[in-house]
């Protein structure tokens, strides 16, 4: 935060009167950064949450978390939808265990409150193009 939006921020807070003419493009700019500043924090508990979700995914060979696996390559967020790229622990791991996976990244997400749609990108394997098929194909669980 700048000593701009500081300022105003704090007189604003304290129901501030001015005494001159402040700029209302001044004011426009504040409040525009303050949703931004929402919307970061909205996306940053988002964020969370789908990271919570994934750590509750474990690799049916390994027994471990595909978080401490850190098999997560990206989580993209987009208006509802995310995309979210991830490897398997190995280009030959059984594509049973890789479907397993990815569907179950797709399924935990999709269940989170405001995510709309879950796009799963499995790479560096194998049986890749098929996984990613049949798992962004398939419907999505119910919502409870």
């Amino acid at each position: 935060m700048t000593w701009v939006e500081m300022d105003l921020s704090t007189l604003l807070k304290n129901n501030w009167t001015p005494t001159f003419q402040v700029s209302s493009s001044l004011i426009v700019i504040y409040r525009l950064l303050q949703i931004k500043g929402e919307m970061n924090q909205d996306i940053q508990q988002v964020k969370r949450q789908i990271f919570d979700e994934l750590t509750k995914i474990v690799d049916p060979e390994i027994g471990v978390s595909i978080m401490e696996l850190e098999l997560i390559d990206k989580v993209d967020i987009k208006e509802g939808s995310v995309d979210i790229d991830l490897h398997l622990t190995s280009p030959f791991c059984p594509a049973v265990f890789g479907f397993k996976i990815a569907q179950d990244v797709r399924d935990n997400v999709y269940k989170l409150n405001g995510i709309e749609g879950v796009k799963v990108n499995v790479s560096n394997h194998f049986m890749a193009e098929a996984i990613n098929k049949q798992v962004n194909e398939s419907n999505p669980p119910p919502k409870s």
